[in-house]
């Protein structure tokens, strides 16, 4: 299995005041790729919070995506916080600012957007088909846009640098029954399929309690068995159910 992690960069998230929709297209994104994203952090623009995040989960993990904080503005700290977790220095990458000076207009590539072409020494840019302003890779960690459009072309632009897995396969069954019933048995279908996860979600629907159970594992012929082995108990227990 190959495994990412996600750090989630800026003040505006935690307030609360932007809501973040980068996870879950990432988190799909990558396991088509056959990459698991197994852990997901969110600090404020503060350096030492990125620094620390950054030198934990790169430690930990194949690869490490972080999204938010390489704009313009004085907040925007993620590029020289991940120099210093890397012992980098912070410098003008020279095809990065080529870039930006070809695309804006003469008067128009101000300090402020000058700041976009700064990155930790050696590291190699990711492309940015949207808005010019490139991310960056040092070693296992790829910087891109927190803004959903821009984050979603720059991974596109990832696909050749990326070394994927086996991709997990899910089925979900939705059983109109309480999940306080069925707790026993999947535990008991999870522990007889080696390498199967299952997990329950209770629903609430046109006045009646039910669950909907996902079962997972990279192996298709495992979930086979397990959804048989689900439906069995529907039919002992006279539990309506349908494939979701």
């Amino acid at each position: 299995m190959v495994n990412a992690s996600l750090l989630i960069i800026g003040d505006e998230i935690l307030s609360g005041r932007t809501q973040d929709k980068n996870l879950g297209y990432l988190a799909k994104w990558l396991n088509e790729a056959g990459i698991q994203l197994a852990e997901v952090r969110v600090v404020p623009d503060i350096e030492q919070e990125i620094i620390d995040a950054v030198n934990a989960l790169r430690a930990k993990h194949d690869y490490v995506f972080t999204t938010g904080g390489i704009g313009p503005t004085h907040d925007d700290i993620t590029s020289e916080s991940i120099a210093k977790a890397f012992a980098r220095k912070h410098m003008i990458h020279p095809e990065a600012f080529r870039r930006l000076e070809v695309h804006y207009a003469e008067g128009d590539f101000t300090k402020a957007r000058q700041r976009m072409a700064h990155t930790p020494e050696g590291a190699e840019l990711v492309d940015n088909p949207v808005s010019i302003a490139p991310g960056f890779q040092v070693e296992n960690v790829f910087v891109l846009a927190g803004v959903p459009k821009i984050m979603q072309a720059m991974l596109e632009q990832l696909r050749p640098r990326l070394k994927g897995g086996k991709t997990i396969l899910s089925e979900t069954l939705a059983i109109h029954a309480p999940e306080s019933e069925m707790a026993e048995v999947l535990q008991n279908i999870e522990a007889a399929h080696d390498g199967l996860s299952v997990g329950s979600y209770p629903f609430f629907r046109d006045g009646a309690v039910g669950t909907e159970i996902v079962v997972r594992s990279a192996d298709a012929c495992r979930i086979k068995s397990a959804m048989s082995d689900l439906k069995v108990f529907c039919q002992q227990q006279s539990y309506s159910c349908s494939i979701v």
